[in-house]
């Protein structure tokens, strides 16, 4: 049997754990939050002056938190480009609409919210060029991406295993600062989006636990192949009006990394926390080959570890048209 069927059979032998999956990692819409609860009421009296509350209290954040905030807010506005990439993943059926399908679309439909409540924010704190952000958001979908897994849902386990915990550094820190600066409501936000993303990990890594029981070998040769090729963020095709694409997406990463949003230590943290969360040492039955990718994983963050160590991050911000200085 091909490497695709095998994957194939295992995709089709956890689809019977779907509806548990869904049940333990994903809220009933009627249950779980939603923008509007943390925003201005729009119906209500005092809309203005909540506004006017929200503008005066933002005026207190640097530019580099608001490019760090837009960054993660085009990252999750560009989820049709996400949501159509997983749906063809091997074993994910949308035209029968199986377990998998019902997983991503549920998965879509919570994930929605976020960049639905952090784009009414910078809306509404008048700090930010929304038209250029709309412009970003709408190439950043047109590009597309490529994260480097193809239809390989093993792959692509491992890289939303990675990436959701990412994002949830990214938010819950953007949270942190936030209340630093005095913006509780905006920390409130950002802390409930982050709880979202680290719910959604603890669901890719648990898809990914399941598959190591069952095919632990090729497993293991899939999670050492995506941290071989590096996690490539969603946005790294990131590009302003007017540009190609280019170091956008650097300059955004520099931003967070000055203000501490998101750090290369971040990345290695992370890489150490799934080598730990899988047991990738204590995992047994594996080939000779998937022998040497345990060995090459376990070594790696480490190694990671001292490279990161010499990186240079710029001192001067890039000036992204998203964030005026005269805005600030």
């Amino acid at each position: 049997m091909s490497i695709k069927n095998i994957r194939l059979e295992v995709m089709q032998f956890l689809e019977n754990k779907v509806d548990s999956f869904v049940d333990q990692y994903l809220i009933p819409v009627e249950k779980i939050w939603q923008p509007s609860d943390f925003l201005p009421n729009s119906e209500s009296d005092n809309f203005l002056e909540e506004v006017k509350e929200l503008r005066e209290i933002s005026k207190d954040l640097p530019y580099d938190f608001w490019v760090a905030m837009v960054g993660d807010m085009i990252t999750e506005e560009a989820l049709p480009t996400y949501e159509n990439w997983l749906m063809e993943v091997e074993g994910v059926d949308n035209l029968e609409r199986n377990g998998w399908a019902k997983w991503v679309r549920q998965w879509t439909g919570e994930e929605n919210r976020h960049g639905d409540l952090l784009n009414k924010y910078l809306y509404l704190s008048g700090r930010v060029n929304m038209r250029e952000i709309e412009m970003t958001t709408q190439h950043l979908i047109n590009d597309g991406f490529d994260i480097g897994t193809g239809r390989d849902p093993y792959k692509n386990f491992v890289y939303t295993s990675f990436q959701e915990l990412a994002t949830y550094v990214s938010h819950n820190r953007v949270s942190q600062l936030a209340k630093s600066y005095g913006d509780k409501k905006l920390a409130k936000m950002c802390k409930m989006i982050a709880g979202d993303e680290m719910r959604h990990h603890h669901a890719y890594s648990e898809f990914v636990n399941q598959i190591f029981k069952v095919d632990p070998s090729e497993m293991m040769l899939a999670f050492q192949y995506m941290m071989k090729q590096k996690i490539v963020m969603p946005a790294h095709f990131l590009r302003e009006s007017g540009n190609k694409i280019s170091s956008a997406f650097e300059h955004f990463s520099d931003s967070a990394q000055r203000i501490g949003v998101y750090t290369a230590n971040d990345y290695v943290d992370i890489m150490q926390k799934l080598i730990d969360k899988w047991e990738i040492d204590k995992i047994v039955g594996l080939t000779d080959e998937a022998e040497k990718a345990r060995d090459y994983l376990m070594k790696l963050p480490a190694r990671m570890a001292r490279i990161s160590e010499r990186l240079v991050i710029p001192t001067e911000s890039f000036q992204f048209k998203w964030v005026e200085p005269a805005r600030l």
